[in-house]
């Protein structure tokens, strides 16, 4: 009997375009097989071991296995969009039909003043643009006049970005908190990001590990709120509750990093309780797909894989390991946004059949399907679970 999932997002780990993804610019896109082309001596046992390399297309069968001891498959995304939101919460069983509003032009003026008004502080930027580009663009201006530097990206996402020794940590979150309220109506923004940074000795700016999302709420129920309302608990890892803004989370912990998440995850599994823990590997995202490093991105997922044998032994009888990812991120491919790309699913655990082969699934949701069908709690509105494809009998 399956008591408790930990789900890990290996955010961005896309394994290949989704059909429409020549609408959204991201024709040819491939997270891995890219990262995988571009760094040769890619090296991945232990995901080897679990099927990672058996998913149909997956770096075109490079990394396949005979035996694999997890189940393996890839899903589409139904809903419109390629954000780190829309693919958390289709995951957990929201189909988003309206993509969130996106901002390539810059904000408009009238909310930019009113903003400035409310924050009693001009501000810098208003553009799309890369965060650790624009920090190095602006950053001397912004040092120089307190003004905190505004800018997006293609996602729903109005990020600031300051100097902790201009603007204090906590005065940059209030900022946020005030953007978070404004951003509503004919103003819709899906998230409000803090991105604080510091100036390094050698003259050259680095962000620090305190981000912050502030989201929009779900709709709707998702996973996590069946999940609690089966009195299991669910317990979220990294950017999570933000993405989620709590709902349906009884327990939380921040993380400074990938590594940071892997030790949180296996301390959270240590623990003896039921239900789901659901953790976020950021890094994957934010330091190397975004920045274009597919040998940086290489070598994180290597860093998770020589890690995974932690994660596996401290799982109990009853546990069930999946690891996917929320949407791609191809750091060959042109700009520095995310990609349209079908996402992986590997299963492992006592209860898991070795070597079952999932194909490509129709949605992201039916991941959350599945859980809740694990944990004894109500089905998500959108999603078909796979359990009785992988259940070991």
């Amino acid at each position: 009997m399956i008591k408790r999932v930990a789900l890990i997002v290996m955010d961005s780990l896309g394994v290949g375009a989704l059909p429409d993804a020549e609408r959204y610019g991201d024709k040819g896109a491939d997270t891995l097989g890219h990262i995988a082309r571009e760094y040769s001596d890619l090296s991945i046992p232990n995901l080897r071991k679990l099927g990672f390399g058996n998913i149909q297309g997956a770096a075109g069968g490079r990394f396949a296995v005979d035996a694999p001891l997890g189940a393996f498959g890839k899903l589409k995304e139904i809903s419109r969009g390629k954000d780190t939101i829309t693919g958390h919460w289709e995951i957990a069983g929201l189909y988003t039909e309206v993509p969130f509003k996106t901002y390539p032009e810059g904000f408009p003026g009238e909310f930019i003043e009113k903003f400035q008004n409310a924050i009693g502080r001009e501000v810098l930027g208003n553009c799309a643009a890369s965060g650790t580009v624009i920090i190095e663009e602006l950053g001397p201006e912004h040092e120089a006049t307190g003004k905190p530097i505004v800018y997006t990206s293609a996602d729903s996402v109005f990020q600031i970005a300051a100097n902790i020794d201009v603007i204090p940590l906590k005065e940059l979150y209030r900022i946020c908190e005030i953007a978070r309220e404004m951003l509503t109506g004919d103003w819709a923004c899906g998230r409000v990001i803090a991105r604080p940074y510091v100036l390094k000795e050698d003259g050259t700016r680095e962000r620090t590990p305190d981000r912050r999302d502030y989201a929009v709420s779900p709709p709707e129920p998702t996973m996590l709120d069946h999940v609690a309302a089966a009195g299991k608990e669910t317990y979220a890892i990294g950017k999570i509750r933000d993405i989620f803004n709590g709902q349906g989370i009884s327990k939380w912990v921040h993380t400074d990093d990938n590594m940071d998440g892997v030790d949180k995850t296996i301390q959270a599994l240590r623990q003896d309780f039921e239900g789901l823990i659901f953790t976020n590997l950021v890094d994957f995202d934010s330091k190397y797909g975004h920045r274009r490093d597919p040998i940086g991105y290489g070598k994180a997922i290597e860093a998770l894989d020589a890690r995974l044998p932690e994660i596996m032994g401290a799982m109990k009888e009853s546990d069930v390991l999946i690891l996917c990812a929320d949407h791609g991120n191809d750091p060959v491919h042109s700009g520095w946004d995310h990609t349209r790309e079908h996402v992986p699913v590997v299963l492992f655990g006592d209860g898991i059949k070795a070597g079952a082969d999932l194909g490509v699934r129709d949605s992201f949701a039916d991941i959350g399907a599945s859980i809740c069908e694990m944990l004894g709690a109500e089905r998500t509105a959108v999603g078909t679970s796979f359990l009785d494809k992988i259940q070991a009998r």
